[in-house]
């Protein structure tokens, strides 16, 4: 009888992730808590599930809370989707964190993973993570907490260092890149295999496979069609020069590396634009006076019981059943591959079963790769060590090494512009130290 608990309900994840569950069989009884601090949300949010349990005749207890903390304790699996601060991209303090360093001349396409949006992202983020696993180890330690909050690697990283929760970290990026693999040589989505191992966004595919031959040959040849380059540049470019397919897609890996962001020339060669945020997050983001949602509610309308390609049920079903899951997940480098830092955040193949969650053994990764990956992991490590001491001298060294920002800045202007956003979110970050205090 699985208990889930989901913070952030009113995300997308509430629906989307009680849905998965409930299109499992055996994982329809126990009970599915939706948190969120809009009340409304979560009500809403609850109101669908119910319908839905109703419309399945599960054995399935719904409720919704706006206080985790009254819903936590006897919780198995703790699923996290949260932003703090505002809207995860509209809106103070996201606009900020993409319109002051584009003052500099840094343009972030996203700026949730890495980067000064990255970073500041985390610095913000990562205290109400530690929160949520404090009072976890106080109300049900033994819960798996899945995380699908950004930044992934950074926020896994430090629950990792500072809790003793067992966290797992989960995105779709290889479930969506192996999709466009497939479609890229037109071959059928399930006679293709691939090994997936790198960091989350930017983890490669090291194997990828067509009917038990290696099918980089045929990916090769379609990229060399301009209709087909043109769908994912970036990423075609990578793999031209280095050799495997990176998980994430053009417009997420262009910030990640120095190559792509810096020039007009290479915006326009690489189908780039430059990103604008609005200042102010009008209105909800979700329709609840919908048509169709208020009909599913009612009962009067049928919700179509389908699984959507996010592990977390999956997981959940390993566990629950025993019938064995793969999956690639985020987790600590205790030796998953040499020559990656120890104890950064990994995204490689895993199993789940009656056992729990087992990461897979994946080796060294090509030098080029992990040198790739250890530039990202690098501003990720000060990144962490910024919010566990309070050190804000930390983040700003974080931000310098970031590849972009280094590509298109120099010191200074990267010290200003950090002082900036420091201001512009200080009623968020007054757990940070003055500059220059570290310890």
């Amino acid at each position: 009888m699985p208990n889930v608990v989901i913070i952030g309900a009113g995300s997308g994840f509430g629906r989307r992730l009680s849905l998965d569950i409930l299109a499992h069989e055996g994982l329809r009884n126990g009970s599915i808590a939706l948190v969120d601090i809009n009340a409304e949300s979560a009500r809403n949010v609850a109101d669908w599930v119910k319908a839905l349990v109703r419309q399945l005749k599960a054995d399935m207890k719904v409720k919704w809370n706006t206080d985790r903390r009254k819903v936590l304790a006897g919780a198995d699996y703790v699923v996290v989707a949260i932003a703090v601060g505002g809207r995860a991209y509209a809106g103070s303090p996201y606009y900020e964190e993409v319109m002051i360093p584009s003052e500099y001349g840094v343009d972030q396409s996203v700026a949730d993973t890495l980067g000064v949006g990255g970073v500041f992202r985390t610095l913000r983020t990562a205290p109400e993570m530690l929160r949520i696993c404090q009072d976890m180890e106080e109300l049900c330690p033994k819960a798996l907490l899945i995380n699908y909050t950004n930044p992934m690697a950074m926020l896994c990283w430090a629950m990792n260092e500072a809790t003793k929760i067992s966290t797992m970290g989960l995105c779709h990026s290889v479930q969506g890149s192996s999709n466009q693999l497939a479609s890229y040589i037109a071959k059928p989505r399930e006679e293709c295999r691939f090994w997936v191992a790198g960091i989350n966004h930017m983890a490669w595919f090291l194997t990828f496979e067509w009917n038990g031959e290696d099918a980089y040959p045929l990916l090769r040849e379609a990229s060399e069609r301009p209709e087909v380059f043109a769908k994912d540049p970036v990423r075609f470019e990578v793999f031209r020069q280095l050799g495997s397919f990176v998980t994430e897609s053009s417009t997420h890996m262009s910030e990640y590396v120095p190559w792509f962001r810096k020039r007009p020339a290479l915006y326009e060669q690489f189908g780039l634009k430059k990103r604008q945020v609005a200042r102010e997050a009008a209105g909800s983001r979700w329709d609840w006076q919908d048509p169709d949602f208020l009909a599913q509610v009612r009962g009067e309308k049928p919700i179509e019981v389908k699984a959507s390609h996010e592990y977390a049920s999956g997981i959940m079903n390993g566990i629950e059943t025993g019938v064995p899951f793969r999956f690639n997940g985020n987790v600590t480098n205790e030796g998953i591959i040499p020559n990656l830092p120890p104890n950064c955040v990994v995204e490689v193949p895993c199993f789940a079963d009656h056992e729990g969650v087992h990461p897979c053994a994946v080796g060294e990764l090509p030098t080029q790769l992990a040198a790739l990956n250890a530039s990202n992991i690098a501003v990720q490590d000060l990144a962490v060590q910024a919010v566990l001491d309070g050190d804000r001298e930390k983040a700003i060294h974080a931000c310098m090494l970031d590849p972009l920002t280094a590509a298109v800045c120099s010191l200074a202007e990267i010290r200003e512009m950090c002082g900036r956003l420091f201001e512009a979110e200080k009623h968020l970050l007054g757990y940070m130290g003055s500059a220059g205090g570290h310890r």
